[in-house]
């Protein structure tokens, strides 16, 4: 292993909601390029702490920090202790978000919705990266540089199933998204989202039954569903300096389904 060549040696990047699926994956991904990695997590202290195993044994370092981050004081501690022990932070991936089961047959209907359902979708989605941001801002505004990759979903540029309240919330996420491209853009700090499709294997879309996965698959030009180490890619991508002049953008990463 070349340390040299390492994107991110020396690094650190805060991942939230990282003790499983797509979290997990970008974890030990920045990890195998060199960086220490805090893995934020909610409530499964042995699954982040298997992540902070795989994240060490790729060749970074890494430690699990448990917080809701739709605590904005438990973000905030969050934080603080990661600039203690680090002395930066240089990447933030907002992955965490509220419950939600893709389920096509089980789906609401937009008259079985009420509007709390939008409210905690956007609380999970919005509320979430918007603690972190607010958190992590002044140590990027100090230093006049980061980044923030915020992870949403295709579904925000083609409701193939119409997932009211999540979908919804997603779209409220890119929009908080290039707000905040264009305001922190001038002090050199760069705000991006991934938009993945359907990805398997994670908790959420294990109730998505398998003769819709089929379709979705034949309906995908790479005729396959994402797994969770597809999106890390373009989030290591995106966090690197090979896109140092991109901010404000989404990258669709569905295997062509959607194309722009």
């Amino acid at each position: 292993m070349k340390a040299a060549s390492m994107q991110f040696d020396g690094k650190v990047v805060l991942v939230t909601g990282a003790s499983r699926g797509i979290g997990a994956a970008i974890a030990r991904a920045f990890a195998s390029e060199g960086a220490t990695v805090v893995v934020n997590h909610l409530r499964n202290d042995a699954a982040a702490a298997e992540v902070v195993a795989h994240c060490k044994a790729a060749g970074g370092s890494a430690w699990a920090v448990k917080a809701d981050v739709n605590s904005s004081s438990a973000v905030q501690a969050m934080v603080e202790q990661t600039l203690d022990e680090a002395g930066r932070i240089d990447v933030v991936v907002n992955n965490a978000f509220g419950a939600y089961s893709f389920d096509p047959q089980r789906r609401a209907l937009f008259s079985d919705l009420a509007w709390t359902d939008y409210q905690a979708q956007f609380d999970g989605a919005v509320g979430g990266a918007f603690n972190v941001c607010k958190a992590v801002l002044p140590h990027f505004r100090q230093r006049a540089q980061g980044v923030i990759v915020n992870i949403v979903s295709d579904l925000v540029e083609r409701p193939v199933i119409p997932y009211h309240d999540y979908t919804t919330a997603k779209s409220a996420l890119v929009g908080f998204s290039r707000n905040l491209a264009v305001e922190l853009g001038p002090l050199g700090i760069r705000v991006n989202c991934v938009a993945p499709g359907l990805v398997v294997p994670t908790q959420a879309s294990s109730a998505t039954r398998e003769e819709f996965r089929e379709s979705l698959i034949a309906a995908t030009p790479l005729r396959r569903l994402a797994r969770p180490e597809d999106v890390a890619g373009p989030v290591l991508f995106l966090a690197s300096d090979w896109s140092r002049f991109m901010t404000g953008q989404l990258l669709l990463v569905d295997g062509g389904l959607v194309m722009k």
